[in-house]
């Protein structure tokens, strides 16, 4: 892997994030609503960093520092990971929060061991086969259904935050929430991301108690603007004093309970007190030399981002040109065949058979490897039948879905420290703001994540009560002689998969700088009828595409959000990359003095 670039010059932050502590503790930010010029620019932060003894990438700059804090304190890199997701969840309410799930990744700087706490919501005990379909037995609109209560799974999060530290923590839950504890109490300038999310989904926004914060006085609030949340404070403050449980069993689970069900949902507050998560083992596969630890089902992430790569591997992709037709036929052909099984054979495991030694079999990747031709289209990718290379059998039926599901949204980071702990995160509510719907008092959104599942039943990834939906999220580590050496993740839905297929391939194959595999231009594709590219891949790359059967559209998009950490063992140093798609931050940590 391309680690040139590794020891160019530290780019050098300003003193943003020490004014921006000052101006918290002082409380000297501009009041809540009022459009006054911010103490700070979010220009004022890198995207690239370098560090000796930890790095911090995430999708705000404010997440990235809480977390940058808790490693110079001498707290660890899970210890880092679990204050930033309370942060994300006061700066960036729209991707995640303890209203959601996720799946943490942690590779043991001691143990050498790589676990996944897997904190997916799970369908309440009242979740229905046919929820999803109206009285005529047809889909209802995505659009409706996934802005109701029955959308609402129910959220793992903060379960996950609490085993994560028992497993692997050295400081106290009660500590690492206090930082957002003033984020939340004094407030923050609104950034671009988060200005733009409350504009785009202002009606969505006004039916719950999210209307009264995000659109005080019925309008949004703008870029520059300070977003005080006084009622996530105070659950963040009953959750400090009471633990978990304030959440699961106490009054914040009786009013999650009491929301949901006034928006049509079946949610008690037993569903809330039932919930646990799991610790997973990953999906393991082999890449050019590396191997690559991904995320398990109930998330079809790992398991098809390893059977792209091992479809891809032989067709020496670096004889292209990166930008090449070449590369993005073969890319977009291998998308085809991976989503065309994934819709066929994936859901959680606890529920169903997944055949996924089948599906990765080499026998299997050949076969799929066969349907791919050079110089056009395979204008038919059905699933094919890894069965064959299992002892066990399907325990579901084929079903047909509507294509009418919007594009989720999602936050990743990832963190490393001096011990050799390394977190990749994936942590979400689903799409933008979730359902839309705010806990009344206690100032968190709500997940729409059970419409991950199929709204028809029948199939493997069918709506059952106590039963995770189907996952896109792809937290990954890479290593190299069982030593990571690069993280890797991104939101996006079901894009997430060929995001974080992208960066590794151009990390790996392309050999390149860790910030240009991150930025180069991707594409996503799923089937012959939904194709998305990014700004940077040439109008004449796309005609020489479309002509050989492909159907990119005139307009390019954003893809994901990648964030990753290299980790140099060789010359000591950690360099972390955050996508410029938002406004995240790199903060490397280097402790002079104080190594160990």
């Amino acid at each position: 892997m391309g680690t040139g670039g590794i020891l160019l010059k530290k780019f050098l932050r300003t003193g943003l994030f020490a004014l921006i502590s000052v101006l918290l503790l002082a409380g000297t930010l501009p009041a809540a609503g009022q459009a006054q010029k911010p103490k700070f620019s979010y220009d004022q932060y890198s995207q690239v960093d370098v560090g000796e003894d930890g790095m911090v990438a995430t999708a705000h700059p404010l997440a990235s520092e809480i977390g940058a804090e808790v490693l110079r304190k001498g707290g660890n890199a899970i210890d880092a990971a679990v204050a930033i997701q309370f942060a994300l969840t006061v700066v960036e309410p729209m991707m995640s929060g303890i209203g959601g799930g996720g799946f943490m990744m942690v590779y043991d700087g001691e143990t050498k061991e790589t676990k996944i706490v897997n904190s997916r919501e799970r369908a309440p005990k009242g979740a229905t086969p046919d929820m999803f379909l109206d009285e005529n037995g047809n889909p209802i609109p995505f659009s409706e259904r996934s802005t109701g209560g029955t959308a609402v799974g129910v959220p793992g999060t903060l379960k996950g935050l609490e085993t994560a530290l028992e497993m692997w923590g050295t400081r106290p839950l009660q500590q690492l929430i206090g930082p957002s504890i003033k984020l939340a109490d004094k407030g923050f300038p609104i950034d671009s991301v988060l200005a733009d999310a409350i504009a785009d989904n202002k009606g969505k926004l006004s039916r719950s108690a999210a209307g009264d914060v995000f659109l005080p006085g019925g309008e949004p609030l703008k870029e520059g603007d300070t977003l005080v949340q006084d009622d996530l404070a105070k659950t963040f403050k009953l959750i400090r004093s009471k633990g978990t449980d304030a959440f699961y069993k106490g009054e914040i689970a009786e009013a999650v309970a009491e929301v949901v069900q006034d928006f049509g949902g079946s949610m008690t507050p037993a569903d809330l007190a039932k919930y646990d998560v799991t610790v997973d083992e990953p999906v393991w596969g082999d890449y050019q030399g590396y191997e690559i630890g991904s995320m398990p089902p109930p998330s079809s992430g790992g398991v098809f981002l390893l059977q792209m790569l091992k479809i891809l591997d032989d067709f020496n992709l670096s004889q292209y040109d990166v930008k090449s037709a070449e590369k993005y036929h073969l890319l977009a052909e291998a998308m085809h065949l991976a989503y065309a099984d994934r819709a066929a054979y994936a859901g959680d495991p606890e529920f169903v058979n997944v055949p996924v030694k089948g599906l990765l079999h080499p026998d299997y990747i050949k076969e799929r490897q066969e349907l791919i031709n050079l110089d056009s289209v395979n204008q038919n990718p059905t699933a094919g039948d890894p069965w064959k290379y299992e002892t066990s059998k399907s325990n579901y039926s084929a079903t047909s879905q509507p294509n009418d599901r919007q594009y989720g949204e999602t936050t990743h980071f990832t963190v490393t420290d001096r011990w050799g702990n390394v977190v990749s995160y994936t942590t979400t509510i689903e799409q933008v703001f979730g359902t839309g719907i705010m806990v009344p008092e206690y100032g968190f959104m709500l997940n729409n994540e059970l419409t991950d599942f199929d709204a028809v039943p029948g199939g493997a990834n069918e709506v059952q009560p106590n039963k995770r939906p189907l996952s896109s999220m792809t937290p990954t580590i890479v290593y190299k002689d069982g030593e990571p050496v690069l993280t890797v993740g991104s939101p996006g839905g079901p894009t997430i998969i060929t995001s974080v297929l992208q960066t590794i391939l151009h990390a790996i194959e392309f050999d390149m700088e860790l910030k240009d595999a991150v930025e180069e231009p991707r594409i996503y594709t799923n089937n012959l009828n939904s194709y998305r590219y990014e700004d940077g891949i040439s109008l004449d790359t796309i005609s020489e595409l479309n002509a050989m059967g492909h159907r990119f559209g005139p307009s390019p998009t954003t893809i994901g959000n990648v964030q990753s950490i290299l980790i140099d063992r060789d010359n000591g140093m950690f360099k972390g990359v955050a996508d410029s798609s938002r406004n995240g931050a790199a903060i490397g940590i280097t402790l002079k003095g104080n190594r160990k």
